[in-house]
């Protein structure tokens, strides 16, 4: 649970399709208390990585207290 009140869960999202099957990485951040609604995303291990590099590297800048802004090339996860 964050500290704004959102269960936050990382899950393994495997459709077992014999042809192809298909691995995600599903990111679901729930409802607060207050009822506003929560987001789901589906990403590719590929995205999975990238996302978790960067918060990663914003973990780093807000423990070092130091930088403002996002490090360069830290955009959106897909771009």
């Amino acid at each position: 649970m964050t500290t704004c009140g959102r269960q936050v869960a990382v899950k393994r999202l495997l459709l077992a399709i014999p042809e192809r099957p298909i691995s995600r990485v599903t990111l679901d951040v729930g409802p607060v208390v207050r009822g506003e609604p929560g987001l789901w995303a589906s990403l590719t291990v590929a995205e999975a990585r990238d996302l978790a590099r960067r918060l990663l590297a914003q973990a780093a800048l807000a423990d070092s207290g130091t930088g403002t802004g996002t490090p360069a090339g830290q955009g959106a996860v897909g771009k």
